[in-house]
């Protein structure tokens, strides 16, 4: 009995050890299920964690992407401007270089206004002298003798031919009616004013460009060597074809002086704003177009002559509208606002035009200090004993400013405005005269002596003592010349002083070698080359490739003073 019930014991014990193993086998499973699922969510494969991981670390994470991190974030965030320094200093000089584009380039326009202002003096002042001169010389001829080969001087015939186109000119002015052109005007409605005013520009470029061309050939013409083969038509055509310009021009500016009048005496200043707010377009027009040295030199000696023709036409519209007020001073008063408004509009639109052309063609500011030399080379080379033209014409196919017909139209407006009755008003009338031949005089030897300072701190002096350099006939000439290389004669030698020089006069030469351009180290100070010129040109023999010559600046005339191309 008592071995039945242990048998029967052990079993149970036995049982709950079975089933104890088995809660413990089953356990042990639900564990390594669990550790064998915790560790297939967090393998790893290339570094990155899987989706449950990542959710996982997301959410952990949620409390870290707050809004106030995000701005502290922004606020605290910093960067190092010098890993990219080169870029941010080449910003800089931009802006120091437009900064510095006003004053470097009324320095320029400055300069250029006094040497417009001496030529435009000159025709009151020294051309009736030396015209007065002329004359008597020819009439003296007789008791004198023939001491030389010529009667005149080649610049004293010029001078003769000057003063009778001024002569003939004036007088055909008087046909001219100024208060009929005024009304006729004044009748034409704001639009159409504003379209005639737009011709009228265009219209005096081209015939400033054309013009020159005129007189420079009547002038060679009467003074071409008679041994020469004859190839013109004559002096009597080109002579009466200078005089036929020179009156279209003065109506064209008596045209556009009449408009600026109008548009000062219109009740609402409509067209007087239509007309400033032209220089504007100016600016679209020119300033996102490609420009280099020698276009930019274009374009600031047009401006230059812009501004002084502005400035004349400004003074014409003020003697009329004196003139009609009785030259009661109180209207004088009246036109000075706009006359001003006019005036720095005129500034503003250069300034604005320049700067920015500079700024996208990379140009720097010490350009017009090579321009200013430019033009100070002018005057200077026309005191030289070697010089081949007047300052006055150098002015002219430099600039496109040809002072003939401006002071034509001056003296018919001050003849017809200012009354000169008795003996007061005669002495009036020469004091006036000595008055201006007084700031002529001065005006000079202040241009000549800052010329002279400019010229020798751009280095040119040598090109001083060269022949002046010479465009060929055509073009197709001169392509063709490029490919041969002859020794020309050399030019006279610089041992004489600049300031001897300036005050001889210019002597007749025997002979005249073959223009040689120059080739100092000081034309590469003001050249830049030409692209339609820097392709290589192949001989049909040798194969040889020539690279064609820089433009200078001294070579730039009015020729292209209407485009931005030079050919």
């Amino acid at each position: 009995m008592a071995d039945s019930v242990a048998a029967g014991l052990g079993d149970e014990n036995e049982t709950e050890n079975e089933d104890k193993e088995k809660e413990k086998r089953l356990f042990s499973g639900v564990k390594k299920t669990e550790k064998q699922a915790a560790a297939s969510d967090v393998t790893e494969t290339l570094g990155f964690y899987e989706r449950k991981a990542k959710c996982k670390e997301r959410k952990s994470n949620v409390s870290d992407l707050s809004l106030v991190r995000f701005i502290s974030a922004e606020l605290t965030r910093g960067y190092f401007l010098e890993h990219n320094e080169a870029k941010y200093t080449e910003r800089r000089e931009r802006v120091y270089t437009c900064l510095r584009i006003p004053k470097e380039l009324e320095k320029l326009m400055i300069f250029g206004f006094f040497l417009c202002l001496d030529v435009f003096l000159y025709v009151f002042t020294l051309l009736p002298l030396r015209v007065l001169l002329a004359l008597i010389r020819l009439l003296t001829l007789p008791c004198c003798g023939l001491g030389g080969s010529r009667i005149l001087q080649p610049a004293q015939v010029c001078d003769v031919l000057k003063g009778f186109i001024m002569v003939l000119c004036y007088f055909m002015m008087h046909y001219v009616d100024y208060s009929m052109m005024y009304h006729l005007i004044r009748g034409q409605s704001v639009i159409k004013l504003y379209i005639i005013y737009n011709m009228l520009e265009v219209a005096d470029r081209l015939f400033s460009s054309f013009g020159q061309d005129i007189l420079d050939a009547l002038y060679w013409t009467a003074t071409e060597p008679k041994e020469r083969k004859r190839a013109h038509i004559g002096v009597i055509p080109h002579f009466f074809m200078a005089v036929l310009y020179v009156f279209l021009h003065a109506i064209l500016i008596m045209v556009q002086a009449t408009t600026l009048n109008v548009a000062f005496n219109s009740h609402n200043k409509s067209l007087l704003t239509i007309m400033m707010s032209n220089n504007f377009v100016e600016i679209k027009g020119s300033v996102f177009k490609k420009f280099e040295k020698n276009n930019l030199f274009q374009m600031s000696n047009s401006d230059i002559k812009e501004r002084f023709t502005n400035y004349t036409l400004l003074l014409i519209v003020c003697l009329r509208n004196m003139e009609q007020f009785s030259w009661n001073p109180d209207h004088l008063w009246v036109l000075f606002p706009d006359v001003c408004m006019v005036i720095a509009s005129e500034i503003a639109v250069d300034v604005v035009k320049h700067a920015f052309i500079t700024k996208f063609n990379d140009i720097t500011a010490d350009v017009y200090s090579e321009y200013r030399a430019s033009l100070a080379f002018d005057l200077v080379s026309s005191r030289q004993k070697n010089a081949y033209t007047d300052y006055s014409d150098s002015v002219s196919r430099r600039m496109g400013f040809i002072p003939l017909p401006l002071a034509l139209l001056l003296i018919r407006v001050v003849t017809s405005s200012v009354k000169i009755q008795g003996s007061l008003s005669i002495v009036c009338v020469v004091l006036f005269y000595l008055g201006m031949i007084t700031l002529k005089v001065l005006n000079s030897i202040v241009l000549l002596g800052k010329s002279c300072m400019y010229v020798k701190e751009a280095n040119m002096e040598e090109k001083l003592f060269q022949n002046p350099p010479s465009a060929a006939p055509s073009r197709v000439s001169s392509r063709a010349n490029r490919t041969k290389h002859t020794r020309e004669p050399p030019g006279e030698p610089a041992e004489e002083g600049m300031s001897a020089s300036v005050t001889t006069q210019p002597t007749q030469r025997d002979e005249c070698p073959a223009p040689q351009l120059p080739t100092s180290e000081s034309d590469q100070f003001l050249t830049t080359p030409d692209e339609s010129e820097d392709k290589s040109l192949i001989q049909d023999d040798t194969e040889l490739k020539h690279r064609a010559p820089k433009k200078d600046l001294l070579e730039i005339d009015r020729f292209t003073i209407c485009g931005n191309r030079i050919d």
